[in-house]
């Protein structure tokens, strides 16, 4: 990597005998689009308040551009934030919500309001100055609060779960939109996201953490495809897990026999439901067996079939099969498929 745009040093926070977090090592470069993801509690957030200078660190050092800022008030700091609750203040127009931290900076009148005018086209809300919070929709405050968060042209962006208040469609929609502007501006940036999707969309790099620890740091894809943990191929994306022995440099679970490295011992399989394919049974082929569907989860164009297999030990598995395949195979609950297994996609831990 090169020279990180953000350094933090062994970063831990206790909260009397709770550990909040436990020794955080991460470096992020300019211009990153970074999220933090994980379950509620994992110290996600706390994290991002210490970068934000809103929590103090129980010990660690924080460095932003070769500056240390680890005990440096929020004030200080290099930073725009935007929260989950917007944080707008009601009895402000949208153009004195957005030049708040203008005001604060003594920037001069003329100058703010070109800025502000600058910043309502960019986030998509042009003339809306002599509005107020209460007269736009949670995804318009949203964006207020982002071109508030831009207007002093910090270094960092720190955004704690902006889109969780919204509405499913609105929140697609503003995540991609949030994604091309920090494209746009080369602004670092930092999300907070229990949302994996919403992760897996916009971040150049994920931080999976759990229990105050980053259990791993990847792109998308290296997190999707190359779980580190069982906990990190559980919580990010849909997996079947099957119980299997390491024997001799074979893997076994059913009827299934693979080659696989390692001492003798039990381990689970962790395999993606689409890494299991419905095909034809040719002669030859290896790692197949006859599933009975036992439910269908329609879900638009693809559904989740939920399948269950003697091949297996009776072990259910989920598998993705498309709409289409569905119709023109005629399959139902209670029908039959032959499915294939992709071994080199198999994770074992």
């Amino acid at each position: 990597m090169p020279q990180a745009f953000l350094d933090l040093r062994q970063v831990r926070k206790e909260f009397g005998s709770f550990v909040a977090l436990q020794g955080i090592d991460l470096r992020i470069a300019k211009g990153e689009f970074v999220c933090f993801l994980g379950p509620s509690g994992c110290g996600k957030t706390t994290l991002l308040r210490i970068i934000a200078g809103l929590e103090v660190q129980t010990s660690g050092h924080i460095c932003q551009q070769q500056r240390d800022i680890s005990l440096l008030p929020p004030a200080l700091r290099d930073y725009g934030i935007v929260f989950q609750s917007y944080a707008l203040f009601p009895n402000l127009s949208v153009a004195d919500n957005v030049a708040y931290g203008l005001v604060n900076r003594k920037v001069a009148r003329a100058d703010s309001a070109r800025r502000v005018a600058e910043l309502l086209q960019l986030v998509g809300l042009p003339g809306s100055e002599k509005k107020f919070p209460g007269q736009l929709s949670g995804g318009q405050q949203q964006r207020i609060a982002l071109a508030r968060a831009l207007a002093t042209a910090p270094g960092l962006l720190l955004l704690d779960e902006p889109l969780s208040a919204l509405d499913a469609l609105e929140r697609i929609r503003l995540r991609q939109e949030l994604r091309t502007l920090q494209k746009e501006l080369g602004v670092t940036t930092i999300m907070v996201t229990h949302d994996q999707e919403e992760a897996l969309s916009v971040a150049d790099r994920i931080v999976v953490m759990n229990h105050g620890v980053i259990e791993q740091v990847g792109t998308p894809l290296e997190i999707y495809r190359e779980p580190a943990s069982p906990f990190v191929a559980d919580f990010v994306g849909k997996v079947n897990v099957i119980p299997a022995r390491l024997s001799q440099g074979e893997l076994r679970f059913g009827n299934m026999v693979l080659p696989h490295a390692g001492d003798d011992r039990e381990v689970r399989v962790y395999l993606r439901p689409e890494d299991v394919l419905a095909r034809p049974i040719a002669p030859g082929d290896l790692h197949v067996f006859e599933a009975l569907i036992e439910k269908i989860e329609f879900l638009g164009s693809y559904c989740h079939v939920h399948v269950v297999s003697p091949a297996l030990d009776l072990q259910r598995l989920v598998v993705y099969l498309s709409l289409n395949f569905l119709s023109e195979q005629s399959l139902q609950v209670g029908s039959r498929l032959a499915l294939k297994l992709l071994p080199e996609r198999i994770k074992v831990f």
